[in-house]
């Protein structure tokens, strides 16, 4: 039994998901004829209260669709120094869309509306890039998990219209804050301008994202995601899975929340732990003891068929997700408890 707890990515499709992929109605997505993408892209427009929704095969190429749907080239983008768009989308807001990022020191991946105004360049000083975007991801993959605070949310949305920025939001994770947070899709389709939300983490599903907006940001989506090469063919049986996935899977990811807490716990009270961040959701970064070895500490874990990131520095990565069964989760928390280290 291998225990990976290396991403939620990792998980496979359950016999259900596939037999409901097996019957989808498919048919040329290019030519927007696939009944089942359609009605999944129409089902998590109308979650979020917005007009338009697309299928993308990653989260990446829709978080770069969105930058270029609201920045020109030369534009700069306001976000946390941990942002995803920043971090670990390979320099596509440079490679794609020609525009800068200005990042902000936040805390766990989240910053104030003030911050935003003290980032914003000037727009008649024709020396610095012009501000055009703000983004925010949430929950924040290298804040391990952490969900924002909506009413700074709504503090940042008033700076971007009193400045006139587009504001994005990265919901690779948006789910886990939703039901950790008691929130509804509605409540972040009124505020942001684009959405992109990922199927293929917590939720479950093989691939997919798909981005939301209304019209007016929305009309060259599929033109963009054309020229990124994320035109695709009979994909109604990836968006099947999605569809499954939000009937059957969205609320239980408060399971995942509930383990990757008392994992954190289990990990307070070891002697070979440095410390443990606030968790929230369903990632658990912690830091080794100084005197550990980052990647024996990590080998001895993989002798016990347990897979987790190295993120670098002394820090570890756990992410809890789907196919982490109760079994999993016992002898884990047993093998951390009895974990020889050094």
């Amino acid at each position: 039994m291998i225990i990976d707890l290396r991403s939620d990515t990792v998980t496979k499709p359950t016999k259900e998901m596939l037999e409901v992929m097996l019957e989808a109605r498919v048919g040329d997505d290019v030519y927007k004829e696939d009944e089942t993408t359609n009605e999944l892209e129409t089902k998590i427009a109308k979650m979020f209260g917005k007009t338009h929704g697309l299928f993308f095969p990653s989260g990446t190429m829709a978080n770069q669709t969105a930058i270029k749907l609201h920045t020109n080239p030369g534009d700069q983008v306001i976000c946390d120094k941990y942002a995803h768009i920043f971090n670990y989308e390979g320099g596509g807001a440079s490679f794609n869309s020609g525009v800068s990022c200005k990042l902000i020191n936040g805390n766990r991946g989240m910053f104030t509306a003030e911050q935003v105004i003290e980032a914003i360049n000037p727009p008649d000083f024709y020396h610095s890039p012009l501000t055009t975007l703000v983004e925010i991801e949430n929950t924040t993959n290298k804040g391990g998990g952490a969900c924002w605070d909506f009413t700074e949310i709504l503090k940042i949305r008033e700076v971007c219209d009193t400045n006139n920025l587009g504001l994005h939001l990265d919901g690779a994770r948006l789910w886990n804050a939703l039901v950790e947070k008691n929130e509804t899709p509605k409540d972040f389709g009124n505020v942001f301008d684009t959405i992109s939300v990922c199927l293929s983490k917590g939720l479950g599903c093989p691939v997919g994202s798909v981005l939301i907006g209304d019209e007016k940001f929305m009309k060259n989506a599929i033109r963009i995601r054309k020229i990124l090469g994320g035109g695709m063919r009979q994909i109604g049986y990836l968006a099947a899975a999605g569809i499954y996935a939000l009937d059957n899977n969205f609320t239980r990811l408060i399971k995942d929340h509930n383990k990757a807490k008392e994992i954190a716990s289990v990990l307070t009270n070891c002697s070979y732990i440095n410390n443990v961040e606030l968790v929230e959701t369903n990632i658990v970064i912690f830091s080794l003891a100084k005197e550990i070895d980052e990647t024996k500490f990590i080998e001895l874990l993989e002798r016990k068929s347990i897979r987790i990131s190295n993120l670098g520095s002394g820090k570890m990565r756990i992410v809890t997700h789907l196919d982490y069964t109760d079994k999993m989760h016992d002898k884990l928390l047993e093998t951390l408890k009895t974990l020889k280290v050094g």
